[in-house]
């Protein structure tokens, strides 16, 4: 079966090929690092994380560049507002220096790559700060203003949509006439268009921003993804990934002005965005809302990282969900059953039964179908006709992909004190004294262990 994903950009499944094979280029928007990343944040990281590995089961050798966004985002996806680096350092009490904003940026970087080392995400091979990079942002709004794709007004230069007809492409919109635009920003009587968007954001002599030959200020956020993504993977690259927010604004931003600036050579191949995640009320999850929740909201409540990881994966990425904490609560459940499954399998290893691993392939070459990945898991530990060494195989082949940490299980050795209740237990069930067993039963989950009642004995397992 050929490789498949929903591109958004024809808005249909595609059959993958990279343009240099093996050889994958591959671009995720990464954070705006003002503040700790939230749940709904993290959904973005751990899809592109599957689509990643996923790729390299395939065979592929994948360059991934993550951009760190510690300047020009401001608080709207737009143009207009506060930028999100100043609001970050007014509300930790900071000095509006370039030195205190990086310090900040470099804070809330590390604390995101934290993040992904609890929800095992691989760590792209490139994370770039877009601060490092404002050269290459200054050269290619130079070639737009030469190509006559920008223009400059007394607090910017502005990229003008009506000169790029194929710039509602991504979103699916429609160009409409001028005087039936509405805004996304607020109204700015000196640009042409109300939709055309910053490149470039003039700063006063007394204010924060960089010394260029455009002027003193700040790139656009949408140029620096543009900037670094081009500088690491080239003027074409094979995957782009980001929130469905991104599609609209940020990635129809990137495209035009990239495929302006190289004389209209296609971006990129494959655009691809995970849904939201909402809150139980049907809200998306947003920094400025009493809805954030950080991955710390859930390890406090005594829940593994991983267990999110594994609750996502039970739908598509293409597929809003919505976050309540039973549903968590019945992730870890399920979690803990298979962990306690695989550690019965025993210390031995075989082989990895192909035809399981056929089915797995084909269920993630379609559009990264982890839905019925793990319902297939669930078919290998029930598989009587699997040896436990065959299953242990197959298993730890699948989680090269899902990344539930199978491999870092290990059989922990019960406690005398936890053995002497299980053979007291199994004493008193030989005698019929169902009331003494289920006490016995009560203190041994109280010790931290379950026990089992199977056709073959009594099992016991860590809670």
């Amino acid at each position: 079966m050929p490789l498949k994903f929903y591109n958004t950009l024809n808005r249909e499944k595609e059959i993958f090929t990279p343009i240099d094979p093996p050889n994958v280029s591959f671009y995720s928007c990464g954070p705006t690092v003002y503040n700790f990343a939230h749940i709904g944040n993290l959904r973005s990281y751990i899809f592109a994380d599957i689509l990643q590995r996923t790729l390299e089961y395939c065979g592929y050798k994948v360059k991934r560049v993550m951009n760190i966004t510690d300047i020009g985002h401001l608080v709207s996806d737009a143009d207009d507002g506060e930028d999100k680096m100043v609001k970050g350092l007014k509300r930790e009490g900071k000095p509006f220096t370039l030195e205190a904003m990086k310090e900040l940026a470099i804070f809330y970087k590390n604390k995101f790559e934290e993040d992904l080392v609890a929800l095992n995400i691989k760590i792209p091979e490139l994370m770039p700060f877009a601060s490092d990079h404002i050269k290459e942002d200054v050269e290619i709004i130079q070639k737009l203003l030469e190509k006559e794709y920008a223009y400059k007004t007394s607090d910017g230069i502005y990229f003008e949509i009506e000169k790029f007809p194929d710039y509602w492409n991504l979103s699916g919109h429609k160009m409409i006439p001028q005087e039936n635009t509405e805004s996304r920003i607020e109204e700015n009587k000196e640009k042409r268009n109300q939709a055309d968007f910053v490149l470039w954001k003039f700063s006063d002599k007394n204010s924060l921003g960089y010394e260029t030959k455009i002027g003193k200020g700040f790139p656009g956020w949408h140029i620096e993804c543009s900037a670094m993504s081009m500088k690491y993977l080239g003027e074409q690259f094979d995957i782009h990934t980001g929130g469905i927010d991104h599609i609209p604004v940020h990635h129809t931003n990137e495209i035009a002005q990239s495929e302006a600036a190289t004389d209209k050579k296609p971006f990129v191949r494959f655009w691809m965005h995970n849904d939201f995640l909402d809150t139980r009320n049907g809200e998306k999850m947003a920094k400025s809302g009493e809805n954030f929740l950080t991955l710390g909201t859930i390890t406090e409540r005594g829940i593994s990282p991983i267990v999110y990881r594994f609750w996502l994966l039970m739908a598509s990425y293409r597929t809003k969900v919505n976050f309540v904490w039973e549903a968590l609560e019945g992730a870890e459940t399920a979690l803990k059953r298979l962990y306690n499954l695989y550690l019965d399998l025993g210390e031995k290893m075989g082989n990895i039964h192909e035809e399981y691993r056929k089915k797995f392939k084909e269920f993630m070459e379609d559009d990264l179908d982890t839905p019925r990945a793990l319902s297939l898991l669930w078919d290998v530990f029930k598989d009587e006709n699997m040896s436990n060494a065959d299953k242990k195989a197959t298993i730890l082949d699948f989680d090269k992909i899902l990344g539930l940490g199978f491999s870092n299980l290990k059989i922990e050795k019960i406690p005398e004190e936890v053995l002497k209740l299980v053979v007291e237990r199994e004493q008193a069930r030989g005698e019929k004294n169902f009331t003494k067993s289920d006490q016995l039963r009560k203190e041994i989950n109280s010790l931290g262990y379950e026990i089992k009642d199977t056709g073959e004995g009594q099992k016991i397992s860590k809670i």
